[in-house]
């Protein structure tokens, strides 16, 4: 090669320098070139993807500066002691009404099955006897009849009947605005 340069050190080694050939990069579109061609979709995809994932990491850390940056802020050793024995003392609270309201309700289903027990015991000895079984519903109406026969109520006997004895709905007859009439035949009046 004619543009061979030699350099020569003083007393070191000789130490030839080429050159560069190809200053004008088309190297690079012969080799990056079908490399974009074939990769260019996922190469774009890829590379959102990193700007998105770095986005939110910068995002993140930036809530994470302010969060630690207002946790460490300097408090009162009493009045966070406070606040947790108040926390406490509410919880506790809401714990204990809970467990009374809990026990209640127990007790009620206790009562209300033991209701449902005794009645089927009834309901049996009724039935065991041979009598027909009438609930406490029934005895109660009983009891409430016996009490209102003492006081005999008069019927009103000066009732209007609503309409007079020979009407007869279907026979048309009866005179009232409302009457039914069949709707005419033939073609529908309109356009032709």
């Amino acid at each position: 090669m004619d543009d061979d340069v030699t350099i020569e050190d003083e007393g070191g080694p000789e130490i030839q320098k080429t050159p560069l050939g190809n200053q004008d990069l088309s190297f690079l579109q012969q080799t990056v070139g079908p490399l974009v061609a074939e990769y260019g979709w996922y190469l774009l995809f890829m590379c959102v993807g990193v700007y998105l994932v770095v986005q939110h990491l910068s995002k993140r850390r930036a809530s994470q500066g302010q969060s630690s940056s207002a946790s460490g802020a300097v408090q009162d050793p009493n009045a966070v002691v406070r606040r947790q024995e108040a926390l406490e003392a509410s919880r506790r609270r809401m714990q204990e009404e809970l467990d009374a309201k809990a026990a209640l309700f127990r007790l009620k289903q206790q009562q209300l099955e033991e209701e449902k027990r005794q009645q089927k015991i009834e309901m049996y000895d009724s039935m065991k006897e041979g009598r027909s079984y009438r609930g406490k519903a029934k005895t109660a109406q009983n009891t409430e009849e016996a009490s209102t026969s003492t006081t005999v109520l008069k019927p009103k006997t000066d009732k209007k009947p609503l309409r007079s004895s020979g009407f007869n709905p279907l026979s048309g007859e009866g005179g009232g605005s409302c009457v039914w009439r069949p709707g005419r035949r033939g073609p529908s009046a309109g356009g032709g």
